[in-house]
């Protein structure tokens, strides 16, 4: 499914048009990064929680040449599904 089609659903299921489904959908989208940056969770009861940890800086070896590179530390995105959206998809 992409973002047309999900917008589409969603504007079936809620009952409302697809220009107001697909604000929503972006303003969802804009507020879960935006928090992810700060490095705040976004919790969702049921469903799962976006995060953003921090990895740790690392010195690192390119296959290549062997040259050793420091990685400098950031944030890497993380979806973590709720047990019953676990238990929906099995």
């Amino acid at each position: 499914m992409n973002k047309t089609e999900l917008v589409s659903a969603l504007a079936e299921k809620s009952g409302v048009t697809k220009a107001d489904a697909e604000r929503v959908l972006s303003a969802f989208t804009e507020t879960v990064t935006e928090q992810m940056k700060k490095g705040e969770k976004v919790q969702l009861i049921g469903f799962g929680t976006f995060e953003a940890p921090m990895s740790a800086a690392r010195t690192s070896r390119n296959p290549r040449s062997g040259e050793t590179i420091d990685v400098p530390a950031k944030r890497k995105p993380k979806f973590s599904a709720g047990k019953p959206l676990k238990e929906a998809v099995l």
